[in-house]
C-alpha cells in the first residue's frame, strides 16, 4: 500500500466484522498511521559503506542515547519520504516539515508534490488533505505502547525503551550528509509488530544523537519505506497552537472505524 497517496485507510468489508477481524485491522492500521506519522525521507543517494570495525559498542551508544534523551524536550527538521515498491521497481516521494514535543505531540506538513498535514496530540491522530477538504481522526489510545515504538522511535528514546521493544544490533558506522553516523539495527519483539515491519535500519548522528535517517523494511518483499531528517534544530520552543486540530471552515471530518 502506498501510505502518502491514499487518501483514507480501507476498511473492513461488510460482514467480515467479527472481534478477531475487527482487532487485527485496526492494528494494521495504527501502525500503517505511525509510519505515516514518521514519514521524512531524502532522494536516492549514494552513501559510503559502512566501516568494518567501529570504535563503539552498542552499550555505550545506548548509553549516549539515553544522556542525549534526557534533555530533549522539541524537534523541528524538514523532512522527505520515499515509498519504495520493488515489484514495480516504483518510487515516490513526499517532502515537508516535521515538529515534535516530548508531551506525545507532533505535526507533520507535507508541502510536496501535494499539501497533506498529520498530526499527533495525545491518543488522537489527523490526517488533513486540503485537496478534498476532509479530516480523518484516529484515536490510538488503545494501541498507545505499539503506536509509541513508531511514533517515539529516535526523538528522545532511550536506550531501555528500544531493548524492551527490538532487538537491537550495531552495524557499524557510516558517512551520511556529511556527519558521522551510527547504524543500529532494530528487530521489533513483538509478533504484531513484526508482522507488519520486519526491521529497521536507522542512522544516528554521532553529534546529536538523533536519528536523521530510518529506512523500514515490510515482511515477506523489498518493499521499503525511506525517511530522511535534514536542518534538524533541538529544543526550540514550539507553541501549543502548532498542535491544535484547527481546521479550515466546512472541512468534513471522518472517524473511521475498524
Amino acid at each position: 500500500m502506498h501510505l502518502f497517496h491514499c487518501v483514507s485507510i480501507p476498511r473492513t468489508r461488510q460482514g467480515v466484522t467479527h472481534s478477531l477481524n475487527r482487532g487485527r485491522v485496526l492494528i494494521q492500521r495504527l501502525f500503517l498511521l505511525a509510519l505515516m506519522a514518521l514519514g521524512g525521507a531524502s532522494s536516492v543517494r549514494q552513501m559510503q559503506a559502512a566501516q568494518t570495525s567501529t570504535k563503539w559498542t552498542l552499550e555505550g551508544v545506548l548509553a549516549m542515547m539515553d544522556k542525549a534523551a534526557q534533555d530533549f524536550h522539541t524537534l523541528t527538521a524538514d523532512i522527505e519520504h520515499i515509498k519504495y515498491t520493488a515489484v514495480v521497481k516504483d518510487t515516490s516521494t513526499e517532502s515537508g516539515h516535521i515538529f515534535v514535543r516530548r508531551d506525545d505531540k507532533m505535526r507533520i506538513d507535507f508541502l510536496k508534490p501535494d499539501a497533506r498535514t498529520i498530526l499527533r496530540n495525545g491518543d488522537s491522530l489527523y490526517i488533513f488533505t486540503p485537496k478534498i477538504n476532509r479530516v480523518e481522526e484516529y484515536n490510538i489510545g488503545k494501541h498507545r505502547s505499539m503506536a509509541d515504538q513508531f511514533l517515539a522511535l529516535g526523538f528522545g528514546t532511550k536506550g531501555d525503551s528500544l531493548k524492551k521493544n527490538y532487538l537491537v544490533t550495531l552495524a557499524g558506522e557510516e558517512d551520511l550528509d556529511g556527519h558521522k553516523t551510527i547504524v543500529l539495527e532494530l528487530t521489533p519483539k513483538s509478533d504484531q509488530a513484526r508482522s507488519q515491519i520486519a526491521r529497521i535500519r536507522m542512522w544516528i548522528d554521532e553529534a546529536s544523537w538523533l536519528p536523521i535517517e530510518q529506512k523500514f523494511f515490510e515482511p515477506g518483499s523489498d518493499d521499503y519505506f525511506l525517511s530522511h531528517y535534514t536542518s534538524l534544530k533541538k529544543n526550540l520552543k514550539i507553541e501549543d497552537g502548532k498542535f491544535k486540530p484547527d481546521w479550515p471552515k466546512g472541512v468534513k471530518v471522518e472517524k473511521p472505524r475498524g
